[in-house]
């Protein structure tokens, strides 16, 4: 190599290590574990970076928004609009439960299918940060169209419905967006990729891992999103007692902040620039696969150079990007089983929440039982991520992703189990037995330990799929990984589509009670065809390049823009 290539790759890795301030070298004082030490020491989370921290805010906030105006949907929909509030009823279009139903499954699929565009336009264009920036400005407007329709005199001129569909259609475009990739930004701030022993305070020595670390930053990601989400609590009182168009200006005050927070600190996040090519490439990689023998392991251009020469000229990958590949295909064929899980959640969202609505509960919106959810997850988090995981690693047991996201399966096939069950005593009790056209005497808290589990089925389940696409993504389509993890809530939404037929009194035990099975199923079937990536799962997280390798890669194949370059334009938005 010519001393003006060593200067100029020189030149732009100390460019790369200014981006990523928090790189952890190997050095004395990091020594990595040897086998008697990984089977002996216990392992351990390291310290999370503060730019951490600033991304949670963000998440936070926005996640206030999107659940503080989506609690009350399913009224807002399904009831008419009552006279004046309070109302012990509170509506406003009058469309019923099934078009609510309908309604509120549209959004969910739209707003997972949108984390599609924002994961394309975020790695291949403008990278994570000003990707955020330009769909929480499209938010925005979202939020202001529904806010506007929701008055009184929208509702009674028959603006209402129009605008909420554009509204929906906005919302949904501008959480997507932004959706994909805030959890992988809150990765990226921390860059450590190797375990390393390390001795307490106290005295004792611990293999600090990777593994341990991405699971307690998903744990906090995933705490502030259900912080967040309380906000309903507010929004559905509002709703009852002022009227849907105080309980939609909320949460549109409150985002606000969230571009505040976004803009004021570009200065601080770590993020990995967007490469170009990637989606051509890994499309070029997947074709070259189906000439050759040997498939995607043949296309590595170590083994090309050897069995296919004359092909070498169009490998614009390297061996990594290959294997890094094949880990995340792996990933998504796990998340194949996802839309099951998801069917289990988006239940207490809608039909829940209309058996509620046919329940006791005194002057309680029947809608704010969906809190019960977050409730269960700010308190069940901390205590899995301090207590229960720590344990299970100082014993050996380092509960692995498949392991998780099977027991969340199974909690949620007992949700909706129990929810059958609940279902059918409402229907056995007077006046209205199995036409509960008003209020049957049964009592709206037997419906709380469903919303219990739920909630600690997001926590193995919800929590470990954000971890599992980040951590086996391509370092170049972490936001594309992601959304692909998100994507699998459209099939979900897809399928309550198809159920909708039968989301109808007297048929709703046999809803959850299909549900409850297929979640069941799904539990068992994961655990036995995908157990054994538990086993592999250090290795594969191990699949990478180092910062001189990422410089060097960038530099042979002319892959990204001066990472300085993209920095300045970044802090210019």
């Amino acid at each position: 190599m010519s001393n003006p290539e060593k200067t100029e790759i020189s030149n732009v890795k100390e460019e790369y290590d200014q981006v990523v301030a928090h790189t952890y070298e190997a050095d004395s004082t990091r020594p990595e574990p040897t086998e008697e030490e990984w089977k002996t020491l216990p392992q351990v989370s390291d310290v999370l970076p503060k730019a951490a921290y600033l991304v949670v805010l963000i998440e936070l906030c926005e996640r206030f928004t999107y659940y503080g105006l989506s609690g009350p949907f399913q009224n807002y929909i399904q009831n008419p609009n009552p006279p004046s509030y309070p109302a012990d009823q509170p509506g406003a279009l009058g469309k019923g439960q099934q078009t609510a139903t309908a309604l509120t499954n549209f959004f969910t699929f739209w707003c997972y299918i949108t984390p599609i565009i924002g994961a394309v336009i975020a790695d291949q264009y403008l990278g994570k940060y000003k990707t955020i920036v330009l769909f929480a400005l499209i938010y925005m407007v979202g939020l202001l169209v529904l806010t506007l329709t929701s008055i009184p005199s929208a509702i009674e001129s028959g603006a209402a419905f129009p605008g909420f569909i554009v509204s929906l259609i906005i919302i949904g475009l501008g959480t997507g967006g932004i959706k994909s990739n805030v959890s992988p930004l809150i990765a990226e701030q921390y860059t450590n990729r190797h375990a390393f022993v390390k001795t307490t305070k106290k005295g004792k020595r611990v293999i600090v891992t990777p593994q341990a670390t991405y699971q307690r930053i998903f744990n906090l990601f995933y705490w502030s999103v259900n912080i967040g989400s309380l906000s309903a609590i507010a929004t559905t009182e509002l709703e009852k007692n002022v009227g849907f168009w105080s309980a939609y200006l909320l949460p549109t005050a409150m985002f606000v902040p969230c571009i505040i927070v976004v803009i004021l600190g570009r200065k601080h996040y770590i993020e990995v620039p967007p490469r170009g090519s990637v989606f051509v490439e890994a499309g070029r990689l997947f074709a070259m696969s189906w000439k050759v023998k040997g498939g995607m392991d043949a296309c590595k251009p170590s083994n090309l150079v050897q069995n296919y020469p004359h092909l070498v000229a169009k490998a614009t990958w390297d061996d990594v990007f290959v294997d890094e590949l094949k880990r995340a295909l792996r990933a998504c064929i796990v998340f194949c089983w996802y839309p099951f899980w998801w069917l289990c959640y988006s239940q207490m969202t809608n039909n829940l929440i209309s058996m509620i609505g046919t329940m006791l509960t005194g002057n309680v919106p029947n809608d704010i039982m969906q809190n019960i959810d977050p409730l269960v997850l700010i308190i069940a988090i901390p205590i899995m991520d301090q207590f229960v995981y720590p344990f299970l690693r100082r014993h050996g047991f380092p509960m692995g992703p498949i392991t998780r996201i099977s027991i969340g399966f199974f909690f949620g096939a007992c949700a909706m189990g129990y929810s059958a069950g609940i279902q059918y005593l409402v229907y056995q009790t007077p006046p209205y037995y199995d036409n509960p056209i008003g209020q049957n005497w049964i009592s709206a808290a037997y419906v709380i330990p469903s919303y219990v589990l739920v909630g600690l089925g997001e926590v193995f389940c919800s929590i470990t799929g954000l971890e599992y696409a980040y951590k086996k993504a391509p370092q170049s389509m972490k936001s594309m990984v992601t959304a692909f993890f998100l994507f699998s809530n459209c099939f979900a939404s897809i399928l309550s589509f198809a159920l909708v037929p039968v989301t109808v009194n007297p048929k709703m035990v046999w809803l959850y009670s299909g549900i409850g099975v297929a979640a069941f199923i799904c539990s068992v079937l994961i655990w036995i065809i995908h157990r054994k990536q538990d086993k592999t799962d250090v290795e594969d997280d191990a699949i990478g390049r180092e910062p001189e390798q990422v410089i060097a890669y960038q530099k042979e194949n002319n892959h990204t823009r001066n990472i300085a370059e993209y920095q300045s334009e970044k802090a210019a938005v």
